[in-house]
C-alpha cells in the first residue's frame, strides 16, 4: 500500500480514476475457486478444503512461516523434543530429568517458545512463575516414573518453597523423612530447612528436632528399624550431625548445652561400662541417666573419673568423701559488670551480655563443698539436664571418628588441634572474619603460625567484627577446664594421636605468646611464656615423648618467639643429636630440620649472611649418615654437593613409590611433603629461588600425571585426595618461598601471581593461599584481572570462600581509593571518582547468597550488615538484617550487631530473641535493676 492508500502489486494495472472504498487483497492464486462436494459454494480457499479433507497443508507450505526462524529458537525448540523423547524412552533416568528441570531456566532466556500471543513474550520473560510451573509439571512426571528417588522429591520440595505455606511445606518434609528414616543427607537437608525458617522456628523446636534425628539414625545403625537397612557412612553422617548441633547451640547462646553434649559424648564414648556395651544405644543411654544425674564431676571439671569407674564403684556402695582443701574455692566472681553506668544504655547491655557469655559458657553444677543446691542457681538456663543431651548420644565405634571427637571439643573450645569441621557444617560455623587476618604472616611467610580451620567463635565469644579472637585463650575457670580435658583424654590415646594431642596442647600455649607478642603486653608475655615453657619440659619428660620431634620442635620455636635464639639454637641441635643418623627417612625429624632453617633464614638482615650458612649447614647434616654436630663454620662445597645427590635420590624413590602404592599411605604422604620441602629450602639456599620453583614443578608434574591421570589435580577416591593433600602442602612452601625471597631481595610479582592462580584453581578452599593473593592483588592498580579470575572461580568452585575473599579484595580497593581521596582529613574528590565499588561489592553479597552454603553462613551475613552499615544506608542496612534473620535466626551475633548497629531497635530485638528463644543472658529487667543500684 502506497502513502495514497493505493494498493500496491506485482502487476502493473492502470490507475483507476475513481476514489478505492477498500483495499483489494491479491490473492496468491487468481485461478477461480473450483465447486465440490465438500465446497459446493465455492467460497472456500484451498487451505480450509484441505483441512475439511483431513489434510495437513503440502510440505513446502507448512514450512513457509518458518522458513526463517531464529535459529535460537528453533535449536531451542529441538533440544525440548529432544528431552521429551529421552524421558519418554528412560523414564528411570532421574539425572536426565533434573536436567530438563535445570534445563528450563535456559529456555526462559529465549521465551517465544512458550510465547502464544503477541505481546506475551515479554510478560513471560518476567514472570517467574511460569519457569517454577513448567518446571514443577516436569518434576511431577518424574516422581510418578521413580517412585523411590528423594533428589526427585527434594527438588520439587525446594521448587515448592516459592508456592506453599511454611507449614505446608513441613508437612511434606515429614512426610519425605518418615519415608526414608535412614538417609542421612536427607537428614541434614530438613534440618537446615527447618532451621532456616523463621516463622516457625524456636530453639527448643530445632535442638529437639536434632534430638529425633540422632536418636532415629541410631536405632537405624543398630537394627532396631527393621524396615530400613542403615546405608554406608551413617556414623560419619551421625557425627557431622552431632557437631551441627553442637555449633547451632553455641552460635543460640546456648554454650552450656554445647558443652554438656561434648562432656556427655566423651564419657559416652571412652568411658563406658563394659556390662552396657552390647545393648542397644537407647538401652545404653537409659544406663548413662543416673551417672549423668548423679553430680559426679565430668569431663573437663575437677576429679572427672568417667562414667566406668563411677558404675564400679556404685556396685561397691559408692566413693568415700574426703573433705576438700579450703585452698582450692574458686574466687567470688567480679560483681561489678557494669564500669560505667555513663555509657549508653545500649552499650552497657552489649558488654555486660559479651562478659557474661564469656565467664559463663561451662554448666552449672551445685558445689557440694559450699553446700549448694540446684535451687542455688540464680539462672536456671545455666544448668543442663538428662532431657536437653540424652537424644543426642550416638555411639561411635570406629577409632578415627573417636579421636576426631576429641579433637572437635577442643577445637570447640579454642584449641588448635588441626581439626576441620565436615564440609556439610562448616559455612554453618563461621561466624567471625579471622580468616583474613594475616598476623605475622606478612613479618614471617616461612614460619607463620596458622590455625587449620579459622572462621568459627571458639566457645564463649560473640565479638564484635573484626576483633581478632581465637589466640587470646579463655579466663582462669576456662584455662583450667582445658587443661582438665586434655588430663582425661591424654591417657586413652598413644603413639601418632597422642602425640598430636601434645602437638595442639602445646601450640594452644605458644599461640596465647604469639598473642602477647602481637599486642606488646610484656607483662602477659613474661607469665605466659613461662607456664609454656614449664608444659614443653613436663611434656617432653614423660618416657613415650622423649623422642618426639613435633614437641622438641615446638619448644625450640617458643625459645625462639620469646627472644632466646642461642637457647632455641641448644635445643634444635639436642633434639637433632638424638636423632642418631636417620637421615631422609623420618618426617618428623626433616620437619624439625626444616624449622630451624627456615628461623635461622628469616633472622634480621644483618646476620643473614651467617644464618644462610647456618640454615645450609642444618639441610646438610640431615642427608648424612653421620650424627648431627652443631655448627662449627661454613659448609664445604663437597658437602653440599653429595647433600643435593641425596636428597635426588630420595624425592625419586619417594616419587617412585607414589606411583604404585594405592591407597597411598600416610607415612609416605607425610615423607614426600617434608623431603621436598626441605630440598626446595636448600636449593634456594644453594642455588636460588629458580631451582626451588623447578623442584615444585617437577613434584607437581610426577603427581598430577600418574596419580590424577585426567591431569585435573582432582579425584574422588581417598588415594587422590591424599596426594592432594601433599600437592597442596607443597604449593604452600612454593608460595611462601616467593613471598620470602620478594621480602629480602628484587624480584617480579609474577612468578608469585601465576603460582598462586594455579595453585586457587585446584584449592579453591584453601584460606593461607586466598589471604596472598587478595594481599598482593590488592598492591596491584588494575583490578579487571583480579575480578575476571575471581569471576572465574565463583562459577565453578564449590567452596564459598572465593566470594568471601572476593569481597574483601574489593572492600580492601575501596579502603584504598578512599584513603587516596582524603588528605589531612579533606576530601578530595577525585574527577571520575570510583562509585562502582559499593554496588560491585553489594552484587557480589547478593550473589554469594543465592547459594545455600552462603545464605546460610553467620559470617557472610555480619559482613554484609557491617559494609552497609558502613556506608550509612540504615534502611537497606535494617532490610539485610531482618532478611539475615530470615535465613540464620539462631545466629545470636546478628542479633547482637543489630543492636549496636540500630540502638533505637534494642527493644524490639530483644524481643525478637526472647521470642525465638536465644540465650538473653542479662534482660533488660535486670539491666534496669543493676542501673538503679
Amino acid at each position: 500500500m502506497n502513502i495514497d492508500g493505493v494498493a500496491i502489486s506485482s502487476k502493473t494495472e492502470p490507475p483507476s480514476s475513481e476514489p478505492i472504498s477498500f483495499i483489494p487483497v491479491k490473492d496468491l492464486e487468481d485461478a477461480a475457486p473450483v465447486t465440490t462436494w465438500l465446497n459446493p459454494l465455492g467460497i472456500y480457499d484451498q487451505s480450509t478444503t484441505h483441512w475439511l479433507q483431513g489434510q495437513g497443508p503440502p510440505e513446502q507450505e507448512s514450512k513457509q512461516p518458518d522458513a526463517q526462524p531464529d535459529s535460537e529458537s528453533a535449536a531451542l525448540k529441538a533440544k525440548v523434543e529432544e528431552f521429551n523423547r529421552r524421558v519418554r524412552e528412560n523414564p528411570r533416568d532421574t539425572q536426565l530429568w533434573m536436567a530438563f528441570v535445570a534445563f528450563q531456566d535456559e529456555v526462559m532466556k529465549s521465551p517465544g517458545l512458550y510465547a502464544i500471543e503477541e505481546g506475551e513474550q515479554e510478560k513471560r520473560k518476567r514472570s517467574l512463575k511460569l519457569i517454577l510451573e513448567k518446571k514443577l509439571a516436569i518434576l511431577e512426571r518424574a516422581i510418578e516414573s521413580n517412585q523411590s528417588s528423594v533428589d526427585l522429591k527434594l527438588a520439587k520440595l525446594k521448587l515448592c518453597t516459592e508456592f506453599w505455606e511454611p507449614s505446608t511445606l513441613v508437612k511434606e518434609w515429614q512426610k519425605l523423612i518418615f519415608l526414608h528414616p535412614n538417609n542421612t543427607a536427607l537428614w541434614q537437608k530438613y534440618l537446615l530447612f527447618c532451621q532456616s525458617q523463621f516463622s516457625t522456628f524456636s530453639i527448643s523446636k530445632i535442638h529437639s528436632l536434632y534430638g529425633k534425628c540422632l536418636s532415629t539414625l541410631s536405632a537405624v545403625k543398630d537394627g532396631s528399624i527393621l524396615s530400613h537397612p542403615a546405608l554406608p557412612g551413617t556414623e560419619e553422617a551421625m557425627f557431622a550431625l552431632f557437631l551441627q548441633q553442637c555449633h547451632f547451640l553455641r552460635q543460640a547462646g546456648h554454650s552450656e548445652k554445647a558443652i554438656s553434649l561434648f562432656q556427655a559424648m566423651v564419657d559416652f564414648t571412652f568411658f563406658k561400662p563394659d556390662s552396657v556395651k552390647d545393648l542397644p544405644t537407647k538401652g545404653q543411654v537409659e544406663f548413662f541417666e543416673p551417672f549423668w544425674d548423679s553430680g559426679e564431676p565430668r569431663a573437663g571439671e575437677k576429679g572427672a573419673r568417667g562414667w566406668k569407674a563411677w558404675m564400679h564403684q556404685q556396685e561397691r556402695g559408692g566413693w568415700v568423701v574426703i573433705n576438700p582443701d579450703e585452698d582450692d574455692d574458686e574466687p567470688e566472681e567480679d560483681d561489678q559488670e557494669i564500669k560505667d553506668k555513663t555509657l549508653p544504655r545500649w552499650q552497657i547491655w552489649l558488654a555486660a551480655e559479651r562478659s557474661r557469655d564469656q565467664r559463663h559458657w561451662r554448666p552449672w553444677r551445685p558445689d557440694k563443698t559450699k553446700k549448694q543446691t540446684e535451687e542455688d542457681c540464680e539462672d536456671p538456663e545455666r544448668q543442663v539436664l538428662f532431657d536437653d543431651i540424652g537424644q543426642s548420644l550416638i555411639r561411635l565405634s570406629s577409632h578415627d571418628l573417636q579421636f576426631q571427637l576429641v579433637e572437635a571439643f577442643l577445637q570447640f573450645l579454642g584449641v588448635p588441634s588441626g581439626f576441620t569441621p565436615p564440609a556439610s557444617c562448616l559455612y554453618l560455623a563461621m561466624d567471625e572474619n579471622s580468616i583474613f587476618d594475616n598476623g605475622l604472616y606478612d613479618e614471617k611467610p616461612l614460619t607463620f603460625f596458622n590455625p587449620l580451620f579459622s572462621g568459627a567463635s571458639c566457645v564463649g565469644r560473640m565479638d564484635r567484627l573484626g576483633c581478632p579472637r581465637w589466640t587470646r585463650g579463655q579466663n582462669r575457670e576456662g584455662e583450667e577446664f582445658i587443661r582438665n580435658v586434655f588430663h582425661l583424654v591424654m591417657p586413652l590415646f598413644s603413639g601418632k594421636e597422642k602425640s598430636q594431642l601434645c602437638f595442639s596442647w602445646l601450640q594452644y600455649e605458644i599461640a596465647k605468646v604469639i598473642w602477647c607478642l602481637h599486642t606488646k603486653n610484656k607483662k602477659r608475655l613474661k607469665s605466659q611464656g613461662k607456664n609454656c615453657k614449664k608444659l614443653a619440659k613436663n611434656l617432653l619428660k614423660e618416657p613415650e615423648n622423649c623422642n618426639n620431634f613435633c614437641l622438641w620442635k615446638q619448644y625450640a620455636h617458643l625459645e625462639w618467639l620469646l627472644g632466646n635464639t642461642e637457647d632455641a639454637r641448644k635445643v634444635f641441635d639436642t633434639a637433632l643429636g638424638m636423632a642418631g643418623s636417620r637421615e631422609l627417612k623420618d618426617s618428623d625429624l626433616c620437619e624439625l630440620s626444616l624449622l630451624y632453617a627456615e628461623l635461622e633464614v628469616e633472622l634480621s638482615p644483618e646476620v643473614r649472611g651467617a644464618a644462610t650458612a647456618r640454615a645450609v649447614h642444618i639441610l646438610t647434616k640431615l642427608t648424612e649418615s653421620s650424627p648431627y654436630g652443631p655448627y662449627t663454620g661454613q659448609v664445604l662445597v663437597v658437602h653440599i654437593l653429595k647433600a643435593r645427590k641425596a636428597y635426588e635420590h630420595a624425592l625419586q624413590d619417594c616419587l617412585g613409590d607414589s606411583c604404585v602404592s594405592d591407597p597411598a599411605p600416610t607415612d609416605s604422604c607425610s615423607r614426600l611433603i617434608s623431603l621436598a620441602k626441605c630440598f626446595m629450602l636448600f636449593q634456594y639456599l644453594t642455588i636460588g629461588i629458580d631451582a626451588a620453583v623447578q623442584i615444585y614443578k617437577q613434584v607437581f608434574a610426577k603427581l598430577n600425571s600418574s596419580v590424577f591421570p585426567e591431569g585435573s589435580g582432582e579425584g574422588d577416591s581417598a588415594s587422590s585426595q591424599s596426594w592432594t593433600s601433599v600437592l597442596e602442602a607443597i604449593t604452600l612452601m612454593h608460595t611462601s618461598l616467593l613471598r620470602f625471597h620478594m621480602k629480602v631481595s628484587v624480584y617480579p610479582l609474577a612468578p608469585l601471581r601465576e603460582a598462586l592462580s594455579q595453585a586457587l584453581k585446584l584449592y579453591p578452599g584453601n584460606q593461607v593461599l586466598w589471604r596472598s593473593y587478595v594481599q598482593i592483588q590488592n598492591k596491584s592498580h588494575s583490578a579487571s584481572k583480579t575480578r575476571r579470575f575471581f569471576d572465574t572461580i565463583t562459577r565453578s568452585a564449590k567452596p564459598l570462600e572465593p566470594w568471601l575473599f572476593a569481597i574483601e579484595a574489593e572492600k580492601l580497593r575501596k579502603r584504598l581509593v578512599e584513603t587516596v581521596q582524603r588528605l589531612d582529613g579533606r576530601e578530595i574528590h577525585a574527577t571520575i571518582p570510583e562509585t562502582g565499588l559499593m554496588h560491585r561489592i553489594q552484587a557480589l553479597f547478593e550473589n554469594a547468597m543465592r547459594s545455600d552454603s552462603g545464605s546460610q553462613c553467620p559470617l557472610l551475613w555480619r559482613m554484609y550488615l557491617n559494609f552497609l552499615v558502613s556506608l550509612g544506608n540504615k534502611e537497606r542496612s535494617k532490610g539485610v538484617f531482618y532478611k539475615a534473620l530470615q535465613n540464620c535466626p539462631w545466629a545470636k551475633v546478628l542479633y547482637l550487631d543489630a543492636v549496636e548497629y540500630f540502638p533505637d531497635e534494642m527493644q524490639e530485638i530483644l524481643d525478637l530473641m526472647t521470642e525465638k528463644e536465644l540465650r538473653v543472658r542479662l534482660p533488660l529487667e535486670e539491666l534496669e535493676l543493676l542501673l538503679e543500684d
